[in-house]
């Protein structure tokens, strides 16, 4: 099982674009194998750093008027948010691809595990143990980096929400059945770059390869969520 996350401007020119690239990583993990993408869209979120950027300078009336417009999520229809990247979206719209029904954190799959990966995503478990990205922790799966930096490795959250004291933020999301609030641990990221050196010096089934013009990282999500709480937890004993 394979979480992929990619840049396929950093990989350069591939037969077939997206479509070959999965193409091919499915045919390396066969039949049984099931290949996992994060297909976000932080745009459906009236309380993201994505939404909160595009609304800046507008005025009341202006930002009701820009909510008003905003669709409501389709996991069928809904495109992945443009940073998630082509090959994520190549994977939602994949032949026979499922597809989580959180409207801010989604997760699409293909493959044999795919219902058991994407099937349960409550609202408020973002990016935790009851969210698809638990369950790649669970079933040990892989993570490969294909020319993305350690600082947008997803599974790191799934490190902090396992953390103690987590503290929780109200969301405001256009779902389904239209406007919907919740409460969830809030999400951030901006740790990830450190974080993500950190690990990439202990982790022992690191394996790095060149393909095209992208450096490429496997990593097992267990044991990178597992060393990224081990070094959150060090960092905070000795720095309470």
């Amino acid at each position: 099982m394979l979480h992929v996350q990619a840049s396929l401007r950093a990989l350069g020119p591939v037969p077939g674009g997206a479509a070959g690239v999965i193409d091919a990583l499915l045919d390396v993990l066969g039949p049984d194998g099931t290949l996992v993408a994060y297909t976000a869209t932080p745009e459906n979120s009236a309380t993201s750093r994505v939404h909160q950027s595009a609304t800046a300078g507008l005025s009341p009336a202006e930002v009701a008027a820009y909510r008003a417009r905003m669709p409501r999520f389709d996991p069928a229809t809904t495109r992945a948010s443009p940073s998630m990247g082509a090959l994520s979206e190549a994977i939602r719209t994949h032949p026979g691809a499922l597809r989580s029904r959180h409207p801010q954190t989604s997760w699409a799959a293909v493959g044999r595990l795919a219902r058991e990966i994407t099937g349960r995503h409550p609202d408020t478990c973002h990016l935790g143990v009851d969210s698809p990205l638990g369950r790649l922790y669970d079933l040990d799966a892989r993570v490969l980096m294909i020319g993305v930096p350690m600082d947008r490795f997803t599974a790191f959250h799934l490190a902090d929400l396992r953390l103690p004291d987590v503290a929780l933020r109200e969301y405001r999301c256009v779902g389904e059945d239209g406007w919907t609030v919740f409460t969830a641990p809030d999400l951030d990221d901006l740790h990830f770059g450190r974080l993500g050196g950190e690990v990439l010096r202990t982790a022992r089934g690191l394996t790095t390869a060149r393909i095209g013009g992208a450096d490429c990282r496997l990593l097992p999500v267990r044991e990178a969520v597992d060393l990224a709480e081990q070094i959150q937890r060090r960092t905070r004993a000795t720095h309470p």
